[in-house]
């Protein structure tokens, strides 16, 4: 059974009746596949269910519309498929962790909720370049000596970064057999997840497991993993599609995981099977710590 093409029709129907009373039924009826067959393969292949992507749609879109319009909150609300502003306030604190209100006043476009369409390209990331579904790990505590760099969500200089860290490589004393690679996101502390946004400036340190920081030179950062619970997702393919991995993990799982996060740093770890940033078949790991 040709499944994506299935999920494209429910997208596409979705998409086009956004702000309409839609029923995922209905949303099956027009993929061709009864409600059970088509949301058990929604859930398996994206990680969650058709009615989870449909609220999610409704309020990123009425996130927009909070920002880019003069549009009352009513309004939106009962566009999105609420009864009630109140009901639709509910609906996005719970994702957004204020009001609509005051997320108008702030204008900041946050990363976490901004649950994109699921277009052609995006659709076929998600089934054959991601684990959706993350093995949970528990991890021993790790040092990692590197250089750091200054990137941001939409402009992710990861090829730069690591092509320097890959030519400073042989200046690094103690470096543990594996050649495994770490890229670590550095916590921002003016910022939580629920403020970051594509713009926001944050550092990365890209690096290689050491089993000492003796005799480190100084143009070196030293940084320790502390052990703990991971939930571990793989990307597979280029580098580039990189953001959109990340968007799944915190405008999807984040939001539907019952694992509380642990707010340690989250880290990219690169060994033998990563081939090359433009390589089809390089395997990524992508470790969002949790307790």
């Amino acid at each position: 059974m040709d499944y994506r093409k299935s999920l494209e029709q429910a997208v596409i129907y979705i998409e086009a009746n956004l702000r309409e009373d839609i029923r995922v039924e209905e949303v099956a009826k027009a993929a061709g596949y009864s409600y059970y067959h088509l949301n058990r393969q929604f859930y398996s292949l994206l990680g969650e269910t058709i009615g989870s992507y449909i609220k999610k749609r409704r309020l990123a879109d009425g996130a927009k519309r909070l920002l880019y319009t003069d549009e009352r909150i009513i309004d939106i609300a009962i566009d999105s498929g609420f009864e009630s502003s109140e009901a639709f306030s509910r609906a996005f604190k719970a994702v957004y962790r204020v009001s609509p209100q005051l997320y108008r006043t702030n204008r900041l476009d946050a990363y976490v909720g901004a649950k994109e369409r699921l277009d052609q390209g995006l659709l076929q990331h998600l089934i054959a370049n991601v684990t959706v579904h993350p093995k949970i790990v528990s991890m021993p505590e790790i040092k990692v000596a590197g250089i750091r760099g200054e990137t941001t969500l939409s402009d992710i200089k990861l090829r730069d970064l690591w092509k320097n860290a890959n030519s400073m490589r042989c200046h690094i004393p103690n470096l543990m057999k594996g050649g495994r690679g770490f890229g670590i996101c550095e916590a921002c502390n003016e910022n939580t997840l629920y403020t970051m946004n594509d713009f926001v400036l944050f550092t990365e340190v890209a690096g290689f497991e050491v089993d000492s920081f003796e005799d480190l030179p100084s143009q070196f950062v030293k940084k320790v993993l502390p052990a703990g619970k991971c939930a571990v997702f793989t990307h597979r393919g280029s580098l580039r599609m990189l953001p959109q991995t990340f968007e799944y993990i915190w405008g999807t799982w984040f939001l539907e995981t019952e694992e509380e996060l642990d707010f340690r740093e989250d880290f990219e770890l690169y060994d033998n099977r990563f081939l090359g940033y433009d390589h089809p078949d390089s395997e990524v790991d992508l470790y969002i710590p949790i307790r």
